[in-house]
């Protein structure tokens, strides 16, 4: 059983930090200008769209792959974990695959401002109502996201928790991540009551705790898998 454990907790490490090397390449190569969840200007980012076909299919194609590593995470960490919390393993895992849904969905919205855009117009009024419509559209994709960091960072503290609780990773690296999954949960909730959490200084903190702790957990899972006791 124990290396049945170390292997589910490699495959869960390598579907982590793939997950978190395609989330890179999408941001700095696809979606710069057009990723409303980067900028809270819904008008900038649908008039930018309007130019950017190709690189909303590709938006669309690579969430499909951050899915499927999404949920391979979540179903080896599953396996790892099990054992030792079955309800809170099972909650966590639950928790991940639906984040990833939640980012799919997005993918679909990408693609369906694809395809309208592939449909040509010749008058400023149906240029008006398709930049209405892709308006609709990524104001759905803001609010499934952020519901999805939501969702998806409850179930990371779940999992940095358990690897807490039972020491199959370093203290330090696990109490990290709880704390990290934690803030980054929190404040989403927290800025749309507080003003002054909403500021790009706050964004990038959790951002940064929240990437160190995934790419930490993603390199020891790969490396070593987890400690098993004698």
């Amino acid at each position: 059983m124990p290396a049945v454990q170390i292997q589910a907790a490699r495959v869960a490490g390598k579907a982590l930090l793939l997950s978190i090397v395609v989330g890179g390449v999408t941001v700095i190569f696809v979606t710069a200008g057009i990723d409303i969840n980067l900028s809270a200007d819904v008008q900038a980012v649908a008039i930018n769209m309007l130019d950017a076909e190709q690189r909303l299919r590709a938006k669309a194609y690579l969430a499909i792959l951050t899915f499927l590593l999404e949920v391979t995470f979540s179903i080896a960490i599953l396996r790892v974990l099990f054992a030792q919390d079955a309800v809170l393993a099972s909650v966590s895992a639950i928790s991940g695959i639906t984040a990833a849904l939640c980012s799919l969905i997005g993918g679909m919205a990408a693609l369906t401002i694809a395809e309208l855009l592939s449909v040509p117009v010749t008058d400023s009024l149906a240029t008006e109502a398709r930049l209405n419509s892709i308006k609709t559209l990524i104001t759905g994709e803001y609010t499934t996201f952020h519901m999805g960091i939501i969702i998806g960072s409850l179930g990371k503290a779940g999992v940095f928790f358990l690897l807490l609780k039972r020491r199959l990773v370093p203290t330090v690296l696990a109490g990290w991540g709880a704390f990290a999954s934690l803030f980054v949960a929190t404040t989403v909730v927290a800025r749309d009551f507080i003003a002054a959490l909403a500021n790009n200084s706050v964004t990038m903190a959790f951002i940064l705790c929240n990437l160190i702790a995934l790419v930490s957990l993603s390199l020891y899972l790969t490396i070593r898998g987890i400690r098993v006791s004698p």
